[in-house]
């Protein structure tokens, strides 16, 4: 009787699970695809090239069809041509905006919006953002077109069903399925936050809406790993949540306008942690503090920022992210950790577009030393202290201070971490050098302090780094085994 009733239990708990199972995977997308359909656009663009820039057929000399070619060629040969090319898109309000990657409309001379009733209409860009390859379009219609809204992609999680709409190698309209392969991937942008997804993208597909089981956007279709150009499951659709902060400033200004903190940053890690006495492996080291906000606000090189804006910065990736999507103009408390204990800023954000390409001021020197030691090899490396000489072979500011590396130890710790002959060292331990002796000092405190490595601010061609030498080097400078 006992055993009876088990098999029961056991067949029953097979049925709920067959249950759940097919509920979790649906039997057809078709009413998905039915309902979002209309919101779905191809996208033809036309651009007029001179002839000359596109390729050109290869005749041997001396073939009989050379002349042919060459007459054809002077008579045609500044006679302007229009080249096509397709991608996708979505609309996103009623009354005629469209969402599509960058690169599908840049530098395009017409864009032709085809609807999946067939219609076709010609747009206007609003506005590009290259950093995130999205740009928003606009079509004027005297009628409410079908349009799709975000989801928060930041709820989608890695197994999730999605499907990609699109114009997939120019076939028209085109529904792929699969899932939520990867969260947060980035391939080479500053603000890169893609969902990976196993769903069938191909070229033409760029620009299209990815879309969860809710009919929501959850991403922008927009690149594929492929060492054929054809899909081979790995598509990438930038995030809705990054899409969505870009499009409202397209749409308001016409532009985007990120948050701008005015730092230089690196990642910290385990090394530069001990050398600093941070008990975390967190944060984002500013390495250089130009002219601007961070400037203003009191930060200085050598600070590890915490937490921006009440939210902890794990590293100079989420860091750069958070400033971007902040206001311009607002002013944002940011803890720094330095000389042992945290430091609270306050930050009025400056706007990243304006600063882009801004040159970091000099930094004043000190007056020079009275004596210095010409050449030593310190920790593998051998180094002088800059004088005039050097400063202009380096092409470096005349009040540029610090040493400077001649040589250095391929077996050194120095070397493996990167460093190189030319590299200036400017600070070690978070102060500033102007002599060998300053050095060491520096290397005699941090071991007084009982730390196992020193912090170097480095330069190179002007851009600086942050690099942690352990201080276990033997006296002629070979880097020590674990």
């Amino acid at each position: 009787m006992l055993r009876a009733f088990w098999l029961t239990a056991l067949a029953m708990g097979l049925v709920i699970a067959q249950a759940i199972a097919a509920q979790a995977r649906p039997d057809s997308f078709a009413d998905l695809a039915d309902t979002v359909s209309p919101a779905v656009v191809n996208i033809t663009t036309s651009t007029v090239v001179a002839q000359g820039t596109g390729p050109s057929p290869i005749v041997p000399e001396g073939s009989p069809f050379e002349d042919f070619f060459r007459e054809f060629q002077d008579r045609n040969g500044d006679r302007p041509r229009r080249t096509s090319a397709l991608g996708s898109g979505f609309v996103i309000s009623e009354d005629g905006y469209v969402v599509t990657n960058n690169h599908v409309i840049e530098s395009a001379d017409e864009v032709i919006i085809e609807f999946f009733s067939g219609e076709e209409l010609t747009a206007e860009v609003v506005g590009t953002d290259p950093k995130t390859d999205i740009a928003l379009l606009k079509v004027d219609t005297d009628k409410p077109l079908p349009f799709v809204s975000f989801g928060d992609s930041d709820t989608a999680r890695v197994g999730d069903w999605v499907i990609a709409m699109g114009n997939p190698l120019g076939q028209g309209f085109s529904v792929s399925a699969g899932i939520v392969s990867a969260r947060n991937r980035a391939l080479s942008g500053t603000y890169d936050d893609y969902i990976q997804t196993d769903a069938a993208i191909n070229r033409g597909n760029s620009g299209g809406p990815l879309f969860n089981l809710d009919g929501q956007v959850i991403g922008v279709n927009t690149a594929i790993l492929s060492p054929n150009g054809g899909s081979i499951g790995i598509g990438f659709s930038m995030a809705s949540n990054v899409v969505t902060r870009v499009v409202d400033q397209l749409r308001e200004y016409g532009e985007t306008r990120r948050g701008w903190l005015g730092v230089r940053i690196q990642d910290v890690t385990d090394d530069v942690a001990e050398a600093i006495g941070l008990e975390k492996v967190s944060g984002a080291l500013v390495t250089d503090v130009p002219e601007g906000p961070a400037a203003e606000a009191g930060m200085e090189a050598g600070d590890v920022i915490m937490s921006f804006d009440g939210k902890e910065v794990t590293d100079t990736r989420s860091l750069v992210r958070q400033v971007g999507n902040s206001p311009v103009g607002k002013t944002v408390r940011v803890v720094v950790f330095r000389d042992g204990k945290t430091k609270t800023l306050k930050v009025e954000l400056g706007r990243r577009e304006e600063a882009e390409g801004a040159i970091p001021a000099a930094q004043p020197g000190e007056d020079e030393p009275e004596a210095q030691e010409t050449e030593k090899t310190v920790l593998g490396l051998t180094l002088a202290p800059l004088d005039d000489e050097l400063r202009e072979q380096l092409e470096l500011d005349g009040d540029t201070e610090g040493l400077v590396v001649k040589d250095i130890d391929t077996l050194a710790e120095a070397y493996e971490k990167g460093m190189r002959a030319g590299d200036v060292i400017t600070e070690a331990g978070q102060q500033k050098l102007r002599a060998i002796g300053d050095l060491e000092d520096r290397i005699a405190d941090a071991r007084e302090a009982g730390r196992k490595s020193l912090l170097l601010l480095v330069r190179r061609a002007g851009e600086p780094r942050f690099v942690a030498l352990s201080l276990d080097e033997g006296e002629n400078g070979g880097s020590s085994s674990e």
